[in-house]
């Protein structure tokens, strides 16, 4: 083939592409049709869930969470009726002087007006209210070694001759000074508020206790010759308390009752000629819920850290959503040896 041929023949393909090309083209802008709009989801995500961190129980949405108001309160005769306890997410029940007992309870998630009868502080408060962060209120603490052991945690210390204390008109002294919460609360808003201390199912029916564990309708717990208590199942997720072989009643005249009765047997010491429960330590767990009862350790690695529950096999206990009342039953002291009697 020529020259001339070769590049003749270039030119003829050359021209035969662009047509094709021009005609692909045409065809294809003669099928087009109008243009998709863009894509508008309509899906709003729901708005996160919020927990009490003291119960595990859903708040409605735009709730504030305060700091934790840990108070020291009576548990004799003399001191009944008492105010708020029903309305604490804690309890902390401890044997003291004589064989008795007092509590140390923990508002948060549902703060009443008044609480008491408020009393003096003892030396194993401070590392049970210190996890809780917040606001720790007492009459007065006996040796000053026990009033610096609170007032080391950092919490803010509400103490007798504070406004918000006062008297209330229908117990005798010294076991009627009150504490308007609210009050306490509204002054120091500003504090955080307290870290989730344990785990919690979903429900009742996906507590640890109810999934794992025994039928549990009764628990007895004895302090002392001088002190015990019983929480009753009452078959609709409640345990009722009775003390001095009767129901045990708030000042409104309610049952006191729990979501969680846990029982930790603890060790019992003496500190400044008063007994200490030793909370820094570990020991036997009992874990009610629904019914039913698991059996563990509970363990608590230093003042400010949390009480930890595991079950027998290594496990995080999960506490039924609502408020929980902690048992701690010596197993010796000066007095007598604790004893828990718990009924299937």
């Amino acid at each position: 083939m020529t020259t001339f041929s070769r590049t003749l023949s270039r030119v003829v393909g050359v021209a035969a592409a662009s047509a094709l090309a021009l005609g692909l083209a045409a065809c294809s802008g003669g099928a087009s049709g109008p243009a998709t709009p863009d894509y508008k989801s309509t899906y709003k995500a729901p708005a996160p869930i919020a927990y009490a961190p003291l119960t595990g129980v859903a708040l409605a949405e735009g709730t504030a969470v305060g700091p934790a108001l840990s108070v020291k309160i009576c548990n004799v005769f003399a001191c009944e009726p008492q105010d708020g306890l029903n309305q604490a997410d804690v309890v902390f029940e401890e044997i003291v002087e004589g064989g008795i007992t007092r509590y140390v309870s923990i508002w948060n998630s549902n703060v009443p007006v008044s609480v008491g009868p408020v009393r003096s502080l003892r030396p194993m408060d401070a590392d049970i209210a210190a996890p809780f962060g917040g606001i720790i209120a007492y009459s007065g603490y006996g040796a000053q070694e026990t009033r610096d052991l609170a007032v080391d945690t950092g919490l803010v210390n509400v103490t007798e001759n504070d406004p918000a204390m006062y008297r209330n008109d229908y117990n005798v002294a010294p076991y009627n000074l009150m504490l308007h919460a609210q009050e306490v609360i509204a002054a120091n808003a500003g504090l955080a508020a307290p870290a989730q201390q344990w785990a919690y199912a979903g429900s009742l029916a996906t507590s640890t206790a109810v999934l794992d564990g025994t039928p549990a309708t009764s628990v007895q717990s004895i302090f002392s010759n001088s002190s015990d208590n019983t929480w009753t199942y009452d078959g609709a997720g409640r345990y009722l308390r009775t003390q001095w072989e009767g129901p045990d009643l708030d000042l409104t005249g309610a049952q006191l009752s729990a979501a969680n009765v846990v029982i930790m047997r603890v060790n019992v010491d003496e500190f400044v000629g008063v007994p200490r429960t030793r909370m820094v330590d570990s020991g036997e767990l009992f874990v009610l819920s629904g019914g039913k009862v698991v059996h563990g350790t509970w363990s608590k690695a230093a003042t400010a850290a949390p009480i930890v529950f595991k079950g027998d096999n290594g496990v995080t206990i999960r506490l039924a959503p609502g408020n929980t009342w902690i048992e701690m039953v010596p197993l010796e002291s000066y007095v007598t040896g604790g004893t828990v009697n718990i009924a299937g």
